[in-house]
């Protein structure tokens, strides 16, 4: 699944290039996980001021109302100035006067929304109950700490759930678990206040990292460009089980925690 930094990479691979287009037209193929909520000619004649991202989603800010965008588990965005005719995973065609965008979802969990506004009742739905923006001044420490004190979960799936802070998906949370010392299986509400401090930096430090990078392709993710993330390369413990830990040379242990596969090291992440 695309998680928050392939997000904003396709974000920034296409941003800048379709701002101020005007729409053209929609072509729609087979249903995806929720209905746009308008029709095609609806949206025909509106510019396209600007794209922003808040966790997983997408958010085409139109000169009246905004297009929300989920790639789900397997979808990717496309835009260039013109592309082959629609396939057969093609479900979401938006021509604009800039270039045609074009979202790629073989597994179709993925969705384009329309919205009047982000405070209307469905913006408010998708967007309302996300935590904060870990990648944004937003991500405060204290309301942080204060977040994870109230729950008494394993810290992994704290991380997931993402009413606490958003878009550290299952990679990423391995990774920022293992760059704080931090065990998957701990409780949040028992983490020390240096502990979240260090897992705070680290959840910061991992998503920037996997931007620069380009993201993770783990199966077929690529940006609007095209092109493939290469974070996985560096990765420090998620999909290594077995292989010598790069600090301490321990096995990479994993386990399964809410039906996700948690990579991490026995001997650095004791606590």
């Amino acid at each position: 699944m695309p998680e928050l930094p392939e997000v904003e990479v396709t974000r920034l691979s296409f941003a800048d290039r379709i701002a101020g287009a005007r729409i053209e037209g929609v072509a729609i193929g087979k249903p995806l996980r929720w209905p746009l909520g308008c029709t095609g000619s609806d949206l025909a004649g509106r510019q396209v001021r600007g794209v922003r991202r808040r966790g997983k989603y997408l958010l085409l800010d139109l000169d009246r109302g905004l297009l929300l965008i989920h790639l789900g588990m397997s979808g990717s965005l496309a835009f260039a100035p013109e592309l082959p005719p629609a396939g057969r995973h093609d479900h979401f065609d938006l021509r604009t006067s800039q270039g045609l965008l074009r979202l790629h979802d073989p597994r179709r969990f993925g969705a384009v929304v329309y919205a009047e506004s982000e405070q209307s009742p469905v913006a408010a739905k998708l967007l309302g109950h996300l935590g904060m923006e870990p990648l944004s001044e937003a991500f405060d420490l204290a309301q942080f700490r204060a977040g994870l004190r109230s729950r008494r979960m394993a810290i992994k799936q704290v991380l997931l759930a993402g009413d606490v802070v958003v878009g550290v998906g299952n990679i990423y949370a391995c990774e920022a678990l293992f760059l704080a010392g931090i065990r998957p299986t701990v409780r949040a509400d028992r983490l020390t206040g240096p502990r979240v401090a260090r897992l705070h930096a680290a959840i910061r430090q991992v998503l920037a990292r996997a931007v620069v990078r380009g993201g993770s392709t783990l199966r077929d993710f690529s940006n609007a460009h095209g092109d493939s993330g290469e974070f996985q390369q560096e990765a420090t413990v998620y999909g290594r089980a077995g292989a010598p830990c790069r600090v301490c040379a321990s096995p990479i242990g994993v386990m399964r925690q809410g039906q996700r596969s948690t990579f991490f090291c026995r001997n650095c992440q004791r606590f």
